[in-house]
């Protein structure tokens, strides 16, 4: 989040962000490699089997991802045993044997004992013919390598390798890299899983922020109304019941800018109702960037501190302006009051500490989304109101309203 003085030589602070950049290397290096086909074709066997064996990891990445459970164990097991090559492939988990995709399960029990071994000591085994025990002198299988699949240092099942002939060192390696490969997609699972808990999370937490005072308020000025003027007193209920229903609602991390836009038109009717002519607001809206898909309640804690700063200590009407422009492949929104305004400083300090939960809520997560560049800006000066300002891209990839 930056904060800036009005004065232009005004330096700007920027506090920590984190972005974590996951670029698909197999799913680039294909484009790349078909980009090289359509020119000029393959022009050795290396080529194709390269092409090939990134096409096929491609196809067993998108189950992956969504973490290791019997169906995307299913869905990516056949594309593995394409990758290694060999009469079956069997996955499992810490305690269940998940899939086995090819012929010869009548020894998964056995393959499920051998892989407490790889669970325990964190290391391939390699299971010989004498130890499958087996009376079929045509059974398809003579022998596996088992080694573990991780997630950050912790072993959460195993991949198997079953094969026709004795496991050589060929096939160790081989299971051992397809392994490293699963261990991959499971860990950008998880971390796709985390980043929806700590997105959940921080919702969760701008939603403790709505005031009680602000409801504790509304539900007066609504009550002053009902004997005065019914009508008016029913008509603000509505809007206060679908203002929480909005803002608690259970689904979804991103909204459209027209929703949220709607959300925040019934807070300050209510806050209006409240306030009489001491709230002015002006709404200068492109329909153009109604669409833009934003984060959950991206604004609502903007307008919140600007209505609160805009009056709080200041003598007479206090104004807050909503704009959102039209700026080619972005959507450029600004939420300002003509308040009592503050020290750069102090907001810098504020941000830091965690003092401002609300903004720097807001400014982490779109941080987080979009990108560092995609912060917060905030423009104060004592006695000059305040600014805050946010560029939401139009388009983003997994960005999309629920």
């Amino acid at each position: 989040m930056h904060s800036r003085g009005t004065a232009p030589d005004d330096a700007g602070v920027q506090t920590a962000g984190l972005v974590v950049a996951l670029l698909p290397v197999a799913g680039l290096s294909l484009w790349a490699l078909a980009r090289l086909r359509q020119r000029r074709g393959f022009g050795t066997p290396a080529e194709r089997v390269t092409f090939e064996t990134l096409h096929t990891a491609s196809l067993a990445a998108p189950p992956l991802r969504v973490g290791l459970t019997v169906s995307s164990a299913t869905k990516s097991a056949r594309y593995l045993r394409t990758l290694l090559g060999t009469g079956a492939v069997v996955l499992t988990d810490t305690e269940n044997l998940l899939v086995w995709e090819g012929p010869g399960d009548h020894h998964a029990d056995q393959l499920f004992a051998a892989a407490a071994r790889p669970l325990d000591v964190g290391r391939p085994v390699v299971v010989r013919v004498d130890e499958l025990l087996c009376s079929d002198p045509n059974c398809p299988v003579r022998g596996a390598v088992v080694v573990p699949v991780a997630v950050d240092d912790r072993i959460v099942g195993t991949l198997a390798a079953i094969t026709s002939t004795e496991p050589g060192p060929g096939l160790v390696r081989a299971a051992l890299e397809t392994a490293r490969w699963v261990s991959t997609q499971l860990e950008l699972a998880d971390l796709d899983q985390s980043r929806d808990r700590v997105a959940r999370a921080e919702v969760r937490a701008l939603r403790a922020q709505i005031s009680p005072h602000f409801i504790y308020n509304a539900l007066t000025t609504i009550a002053s109304f009902v004997r005065t003027d019914p009508e008016q007193a029913r008509d603000l209920l509505l809007e206060f019941a679908e203002f929480t229903r909005y803002s608690f609602r259970s689904h979804g991390e991103f909204t459209t800018l027209a929703e949220e836009l709607r959300s925040i038109d019934r807070y300050l009717t209510l806050e209006r109702a409240r306030f009489g002519g001491r709230l002015q607001v002006r709404l200068q809206i492109a329909p153009e960037v109604l669409p833009v898909v934003v984060p959950f309640l991206a604004l609502q804690p903007l307008v919140e501190n600007a209505v609160r700063h805009g009056l709080t200590g200041k003598v007479g009407c206090g104004t807050v302006s909503i704009v959102a422009e039209d700026a080619g492949t972005e959507c450029r929104i600004s939420v300002e009051d003509d308040g009592v305004g503050m020290d750069p400083d102090t907001v810098r300090t504020r941000s830091e500490t965690g003092g401002n939960i609300g903004l720097g809520n807001v400014d982490d997560r779109l941080r987080s989304v979009f990108g560092d560049d995609f912060g917060l800006v905030v423009e104060t000066a004592p006695g000059a109101g305040t600014k805050v300002s946010m560029r939401i891209p139009k388009f983003h990839a997994g960005v999309r309203a629920s």
